[in-house]
């Protein structure tokens, strides 16, 4: 059954202008956050293929070469 109260949505509170500056700058920050994240994420993973694409290179160090001693 239709009544006036299911109708129609109840009447929503007046939002201030702190409230709708909040949330247009909430949704900026969200978004630019997102952004963010999805270029480290892209990053990181073609640093990790440009990694496995390198071939390991070992350095061998050198054997200290062996002191004199003077023996007076």
């Amino acid at each position: 059954m239709i009544t006036k109260d299911t109708l129609f949505a109840p009447p929503r509170k007046p939002q201030t202008k702190a409230d709708m500056t909040n949330t247009a700058a909430r949704a900026i920050i969200d978004s630019e956050s997102a952004l963010r994240v999805a270029k480290i994420e892209k990053l990181r993973q073609a640093r990790l293929e440009m990694e496995a694409q390198q071939p390991v290179v070992v350095k061998k160090t050198r054997a200290k070469a062996a002191t004199r001693q003077v023996r007076f």
